[in-house]
């Protein structure tokens, strides 16, 4: 079927779905494979749950006769087209956003903010991948405003794939870090696969890039580019310094050098969160918002997936930032946690994933790092920080870990668990 054709089929369609187990009343239901599934199998299943058709590029699983079933060349490019086509059909202004830490929080923020006068779609979660983008985009309606969609990579050339399908108007990039270095090859290959947005937007017109201005990194690949900066110098479009951190960001912020202050206390632990609440102050203020809605909706966003959470137990107080871990956002929090005012504060770290040939070295630059703190006990889970030389507690897994703290559980203490989500130290939590 044509790509045309198909969307007219999907205008009639209230959902797309590509799990046989959620299949909404008259959804489209789009079958792709993986390594270990293939959703082709499923689609007599998809219509019989619910589905008014089945998108398939197996022909043996149609029904002859069946016109419900819907062959094409490859669905999962046929999704990626399909959003691709969905929002040039609408011509909703899109936000386009990625970076190594605080993508997600910083969508939240932005999308937070700008909801407090825009009908926004935004990503949820973090489903910001080849699949996770396409669908996203084929959420969009007449009625939205606004979309604000992230996008994630692990490999170069992926922001690049996901912006022609995305073809953002405006874009961020939060920060460049060392993270995914095994699929990006260095920390140049970082610098270069996050820069593929604003090569992107330098091929659209009257595109605009909001910047964090004290990053050099992303200051140096800027150029040519319609720049909405924000930072700590007074003379930028917004510009703030933090009032606070213990345990929770607060700050102000100003509207250029004449503006009139805000002060705002928010709910995210750490300094590191200071660039994307400002980045969502400065979103929010091109957009027309106002500013008081600015504050009152930072200040009540909650961070939640083992984000920088702060969680009070009946013996403890958690920091849990147990979702991801890369060495930049790992040393960020450590830092924050050795600035912070607290008694008795413990160190909970796992291992940090996908280094590749620099896993070794950027393991024992943290475990430096943590002798010159003043940490009353550190405890360290996983393989590359027990080959690493220090005299630390070491655990093979979080399991291990689990019984111990059971038997041997802290009291009264502020502790900080971070790790990479595949050492899943957030099952740890229920035993503090």
């Amino acid at each position: 079927m044509e790509l045309p054709a198909l969307y007219q089929i999907f205008l009639d369609c209230p959902e797309v779905t590509t799990d046989s187990r959620n299949c909404p009343e008259g959804s489209l239901f789009i079958a792709l494979k993986g390594e270990s599934f293939n959703g082709n199998a499923f689609a007599a299943q998809a219509l019989k749950s619910g589905s008014a058709y089945a998108v398939i590029d197996e022909p043996q699983y149609a029904v002859e006769g069946d016109n419900r079933f819907i062959l094409v060349d490859d669905c999962l490019k046929t999704l990626q087209q399909l959003a691709n086509y969905h929002r040039r059909q609408l011509g909703t202004k899109v936000i386009g956003i990625t970076g190594t830490n605080g993508k997600t929080t910083t969508k939240e923020l932005i999308s937070a903010v700008l909801s407090q006068s825009h009908n926004v779609l935004f990503t949820q979660g973090n489903l910001n991948n080849h699949i996770g983008v396409p669908m996203t985009l084929l959420r969009l309606k007449p009625e939205h405003d606004l979309g604000v969609i992230e996008m994630g990579a692990n490999h170069q050339g992926e922001i690049d794939f996901l912006v022609h399908i995305a073809e953002p108007d405006y874009g961020i990039i939060t920060n460049v870090g060392k993270a995914h270095l095994e699929g990006f090859g260095s920390f140049e290959g970082v610098i270069k696969t996050k820069g593929e947005l604003y090569d992107y937007l330098r091929t659209k017109e009257d595109s605009i890039l909001f910047i964090h201005h004290d990053n050099p990194y992303l200051m140096d690949i800027a150029h040519g580019l319609n720049q909405i900066p924000y930072g700590s110098e007074d003379s930028l479009y917004v510009n703030g310094r933090v009032t606070g951190n213990s345990p929770y960001l607060a700050f102000e912020w100003k509207a250029g050098k004449e503006g009139e202050h805000h002060e705002v206390c928010t709910q995210l632990i750490g300094e590191y969160n200071f660039p994307n609440a400002l980045a969502a102050v400065t979103i929010g203020r091109f957009f027309g918002v106002d500013p008081q809605k600015i504050d009152e909706a930072l200040a009540a966003y909650t961070p939640q997936n083992n984000r920088s959470q702060l969680k009070k137990t009946e013996a403890n107080t958690l920091i849990i930032d147990a979702y991801n871990a890369n060495p930049t956002s790992m040393m960020a929090a450590l830092k924050n946690f050795h600035n912070m005012s607290a008694p008795h504060k413990v160190l909970i770290l796992g291992d940090m994933r996908e280094l590749g040939a620099e896993s070794a070295n950027e393991h024992q630059k943290i475990v430096d790092y943590i002798k010159e703190c003043d940490f009353e006990k550190v405890i360290l889970v996983g393989e590359e920080f027990a080959a690493a030389r220090h005299a630390y507690q070491t655990y093979a897994n979080a399991e291990v870990l689990k019984q111990a703290l059971q038997a041997n559980k802290p009291e009264g203490c502020m502790i900080l668990i971070k790790g990479s989500n595949g050492i899943k130290l957030s099952t740890i939590v229920e035993s503090l």
